[in-house]
Order: structure tokens, then sequence, then C-alpha cells
């Protein structure tokens, strides 16, 4: 019995109205509601209509993401409303356009919600002059260490005091003088002098993170942000407020002294410690990754990322990388490799071969694994990865392209069902070629008793491992901050990522060697770039057609999985 499928029809959203304003004498068109950090619509603010008329605010407590408190008081200014007669009638000018009341006081932008007509002045005279007095009031206390300080460069503090603070401080009594390098939690170090109290990781931390680890001790000159008593400040999400802090309070460990951020080159990339796929910049120094931080995305992570996904990075650069090409466990050539491989697979009869490709491996090059399936008949499979998810960003499956493995035919089914399968064709003789990307089989129910019954076993992968040492031919692979490529989601969004570092050694990036291996075997050719790969693969594959990787962008295209 078959049921078709029904498309519920929802009604579409209502229209959000527009009214218009004038920032700086310049008439836009802004929403009047706006949706906050939860999500909720509530009234557009000033600093918002700001940010749509292209006007910066400096601001230091706001941020779009975050619950607004107007404590900072860098945002204000200026501001004008119709003005109203006594029959509460607009009042009009000669010229017939509505008479502007300009209001005595000033308003801080971030928390002031606009209003029809209303008029916003961000650089006039008296606007100017808060800000200094903001600024100065700041930097009463605040060391003068910026040459030491790991935010310098990327620090709001300094950037706004140029642009607009004094050249001279008037203040001429002593500093006050509060805690250095306070060990807050396992990742984060805090400077309390620096700090000038945002409160920005505090609503981070309580209201995003679910952790209400931060606050605010003592009075006065001497406020500073603590931990609870006894509790270190310990979430998976803490690195954030590091991104997040506009000075150089809060510090990563991992990252303090390590580099000036003015040396760092940042590439677009994604996270592959889990199937959310983050959306990240790589940041490195001639050849070497430094750190990972957070690519706002809101289909997928927000500005966000969890800590163990930013640090799981260090692997890349690891001394003992697979550098060089194998066969026999001798040094060999790409060249020599390839061509062995071919021969003995266009030998292979069919239903010989074996695959288990990582679900770790690109989009791209788990296709162009399935063209060889194809040819060869063969079995193949991923390995499952399971975790603990939690309910912001982390997916309880840690391989980052489960779905690329499905939708590209490597693993129709449940991952991980055909391992059985290729343990007992290998057990009884059936299999006698295994191609492995990615993976330590044996770790996984093909030990070495049984790997060592096959007549060919082709491993390529980057770090070495118990079936690299049994292989016959070892193909050293790349990082995904070494290649280019694609991955799905757990949400079926496919996202690319970009080089960021060269590969050491002999390492090539898979799709390349795939390509070549696949053209030996197969015949087929024409895609040389990793753009004209993912075009054709998109024209085969069923859930991708209608892409191309120009169309990807930065934030890629969700498909029907």
């Amino acid at each position: 019995m078959s049921t078709a499928a029904t498309t519920e029809t929802k009604p579409a959203p209502a229209a959000i109205e527009k009214i218009k304003v004038k920032v700086d004498g310049r008439e836009i068109e802004v929403p009047r509601l706006t949706a906050d950090w939860s999500g909720k619509l509530t009234p557009t603010t000033m600093i918002q209509a700001c940010e749509l008329a292209q006007t910066e605010v400096p601001h230091y407590c706001w941020h779009p993401k975050l619950p607004v408190v107007g404590n900072c008081r860098m945002c204000l200014v200026e501001f004008g409303t119709p003005a109203m007669g006594p029959d509460r009638k607009p009042v009009m000018n000669p010229d017939g356009t509505p008479k502007i009341a300009k209001s005595p006081r000033p308003a801080i932008s971030c928390a002031t919600p606009i209003s029809p007509g209303m008029e916003i002045y961000t650089k006039t005279p008296a606007v100017k002059q808060m800000r200094e007095g903001v600024l100065e009031s700041l930097l009463i206390n605040h060391p003068l260490d910026c040459p030491i300080c790991d935010q310098a460069g990327e620090c709001k503090l300094q950037e706004y005091s140029v642009d607009y603070g004094q050249s001279a401080s008037r203040f001429v009594e002593a500093k006050v003088h509060k805690p250095k390098a306070v060990d807050l939690g396992p990742r984060i170090l805090l400077d309390a002098e620096r700090c000038i109290l945002c409160t920005r990781c505090i609503r981070f931390t309580r209201d995003i993170a679910g952790d209400d680890a931060l606050g605010i001790i003592n009075r006065g000159s001497y406020n500073t942000i603590a931990t609870f008593p006894g509790l270190p400040f310990d979430n998976n999400y803490t690195l954030n407020t590091v991104d997040i802090c506009p000075v150089g309070a809060l510090t990563s460990k991992d990252f303090r002294f390590k580099m000036r951020v003015w040396f760092l080159k940042e590439t677009k990339s994604v996270c592959t410690s889990c199937a959310t796929g983050c959306n990240i910049l790589v940041s490195s120094r001639e050849e070497v990754v430094q750190r990972y931080t957070p690519r706002e995305n809101d289909a997928v992570n927000g500005p966000w990322m969890c800590d163990a996904g930013r640090l799981n990075y260090k692997w890349i650069g690891r001394e003992d990388r697979l550098k060089t090409v194998l066969v026999s466990g001798r040094k060999s050539s790409w060249t020599v490799a390839l061509n062995e491989i071919s021969d003995r697979l266009k030998k292979a009869p069919a239903g010989s071969v074996a695959m288990v490709a990582s679900a770790r491996q690109t989009n791209e090059e788990l296709w162009l694994l399935s063209k060889l399936k194809a040819k060869l008949g063969a079995t193949s499979d991923s390995i499952a990865r399971e975790g603990q998810a939690d309910n912001l960003l982390v997916s309880a499956d840690k391989n980052p392209n489960t779905n690329g493995a499905r939708l590209t035919g490597i693993c129709f089914t449940e991952i991980g069902s055909n391992l059985p399968a290729i343990a007992g064709g290998i057990a009884s003789g059936k299999i006698k070629t295994l191609i492995v990307f990615g993976e330590d089989v044996t770790k996984h129910g093909l030990g070495a008793d049984l790997l060592g019954r096959l007549e060919t076993l082709i491993v390529s992968d980057i770090l070495p491992n118990e079936t690299t040492k049994l292989a016959h031919y070892v193909l050293p692979g790349c990082a995904h901050a070494e290649k280019r490529g694609s991955f799905t989601s757990t949400k079926g969004r496919v996202q690319k990522f970009m080089k960021a570092v060269e590969p050491p050694g002999d390492a090539r990036a898979e799709w390349e060697y795939l390509h070549d291996l696949v053209h030996h075997v197969t015949g087929q050719n024409g895609f040389v770039t990793i753009e004209g790969l993912f075009n054709q693969m998109a024209k085969e594959v069923p859930a991708f057609n209608g892409l191309t990787w120009a169309a990807l962008g930065d934030a890629g295209v969700t498909v029907q999985i």
C-alpha cells in the first residue's frame, strides 16, 4: 500500500511594516520590528537603524546576539521627533515638511526604539563630546599596555580611542590596580584591569550557553568579573567570551602571546568536529595553523562555536604526519603508486574489492570513490562516530559529512552496517582488495589478522595508524585546512571550505589523486579543478541537482536529504 506525499501549505508570514526615519539627514526606510537575540520580534532600535543606514555608532556592551543592557553609554546619540501641536496634530514647517522637535537629552541608541519621522544625529558636536567623555571615563583606570596586550589589533577600546577619544588625558591621580592573569577556568584568563564591565561575557554565558557562571563582584572602581566561589568557568563555549570581549580582558590560554593578529591570514572554512558544520576562520601564518575562530552564519552557528571544535586543529601540524608515498613499505612516487594501483584494480574480478571511506572525506572525494565502487562492483561503507550532543551547537554525529557519504552512495543504508559483510568477505577469501580512506579499520572489526589475508590493501590517511602500518600502498592525504572541498551538514546544508595552508611533503588533496585513479580505471575524465568536479557531481547526484560551486557562496545552500 502506498501513500501519496502531501505538502502542507503554511500561511506566508505577515509583512513587517516599514517606517521612514532620517540618519544624519539621510532618509531611509527601516522595518518597525526586528528579530532580537532570541529570535523574537521587537521594536527596531536606533543603533539598528544606523546600521541599515551604514552609519557607525560606536558601542561596547551592545551585541546583536545578546540581550540589551545599555550600560556602557558609548552609543549615545541625539535625536528629534515630529513636533505635536496642542491639538495633537503634527506641526508643519512653511515648506510643508513636519517640524522636528529635538530632544533636550541624548539617548542610548542600543535600547531606544525608533518611531515614524524620527531624526537621529550621530555626528553633532554634542555627540562627539559625549563619546570623548565616555572614553575618558573608561580609560581612567585602564592600563597603558597595548604593546603587550593580546587584543591589540582587534581592540575596540584602542580603535575608538583613536577615532573618537581625546589626544591627552586629564587624569593625574593614581590608577586603581586590579588582579591580572586571573585563572577563571581551564581555557580562560582574565586581566581585570583591562575590563570595561560591558557584561557581554556574563550575558553570553547566562543567556546563550545556559551556564550562569560569571558575575560582577565588589563596588565602584573596584568592580570586577568573577566566577562563583570554588566553581571554575568551564563549559564547552567559554572561548566565545574571548571573541565578544571588546577589549583584552578575557584571553584564550591557547592563543595567549602566540601571534600578533595582524600577521595572520584568515581563510573561510568549516569545522570538522561534528556534523553541525560551524562556519569558521582558519588563522594561519607561514603554513602553520594558529587558531580557529567562528565565522558568522545565522543559518548554522550564528557567531558562536564550541570550545572542542575551536581547539581541534593541533593535529594538523603533528610531526608524525604521513608525508611520503609508500609502496610495500618503501618510499615511492605518486606516478608509480597510482599506475600500480590502477593496474591491480583494472584486473580485479567484480566483487573482489571493498571500500571503507571515512565520512570525514569531502563530498567530492566520496563521489569519486563511488565511481570506483560502481566500476568494480565493490562493497562500501563508512564508520559511524557517535558522541554527546547539546542544545546549542554540538551534534551527536561526530563525522562532518555523514550525509555526504549517504548522498554520494558510499553507504545507502545505516552507516557502518556493511562492515560485518566486508569482514566476512575478507575472511572467506571473496574480497581480495580493500581500499581505506581516512579510517583505522583495525578498531572497527577488521583486525590485523583479517587485513593480512588481503592481496592488496590501499590506504589513504593523514596520520599513521595500525592500518597504514599494514598497507601495501600508503597515500598521504590532506587535512581540510590544506585543500578545498565541501561537506553536507546534519541538516543538509552543503558548505564549501577553502585552502588555508600547504600540506607537508608529498601529501596531496585526496580528490586530486582520486581523479587520476578514476581516470585510469574507468576512463572518465574532465574535472581537473574543484569547481568543475563539484559541478559535475551536482549533475549526477540527485540531492545536489541545480547546485554549482559558485552558488554555494560563503554561507552554503540547504538541500533535501
